[in-house]
């Protein structure tokens, strides 16, 4: 299961790759299930026209992913969502992935009084329960190691891994 908080209809790169993701599954006859804002309340960012927040409940939560009963959880985004479904992993006990792909403390940083390096902060706890943190780019990879990022593990063009530190064992 990938949880995400970027979905249809917005138009962005995490919705772009999740979906050729799940569309590449597909024809190797391998299906995801996505846990996404659909049915969720949600409301309005009021500095990025267009998109919406969902407001995720503990309950219905725990539920879509009971339904699902995945072998494997990754988080694709920090929004409400993944935060809801990783404090559903800790709670049980349960290993995730996660993946870090925007400029998102950057982004807060121009459009309010929040510093960047708050947001970073948030977001360095947020990885940090994962038992893998997944990057696209080795660039990317160094730059969160200068922040303070622990391990993260980047994946090549082929969607294989190669370690980049030791993997995170017995975090959950």
């Amino acid at each position: 299961m990938i949880a995400t908080d970027a979905w249809h209809p917005q138009v962005n790169g995490v919705v772009r790759t999740l979906t050729s993701l799940a569309r590449s599954a597909s024809a190797l006859g391998a299906e995801i299930d996505f846990l996404t804002p659909d049915g969720f309340p949600s409301f309005g960012v009021p500095t990025y026209p267009g998109l919406r927040i969902a407001w995720p409940n503990r309950r219905e939560i725990a539920a879509r992913i009971e339904a699902v009963s995945p072998e494997a959880i990754h988080i694709a985004t920090e929004g409400p969502i993944g935060w809801a479904v990783r404090a559903y992993c800790r709670r049980r006990k349960l290993a995730f992935t996660t993946s870090y792909t925007t400029r998102f403390p950057e982004y807060i940083a121009v459009r309010s009084i929040v510093p960047a390096a708050w947001s970073y902060a948030v977001l360095r706890h947020f990885h940090a329960a994962a038992a893998m943190t997944m990057v696209a780019t080795a660039s990317l990879r160094q730059e969160l190691g200068a922040k303070g990022f622990q391990e993260a593990w980047q994946l090549d063009a082929r969607g294989r891994h190669r370690p980049v530190h030791a993997q995170r064992s017995g975090r959950a």
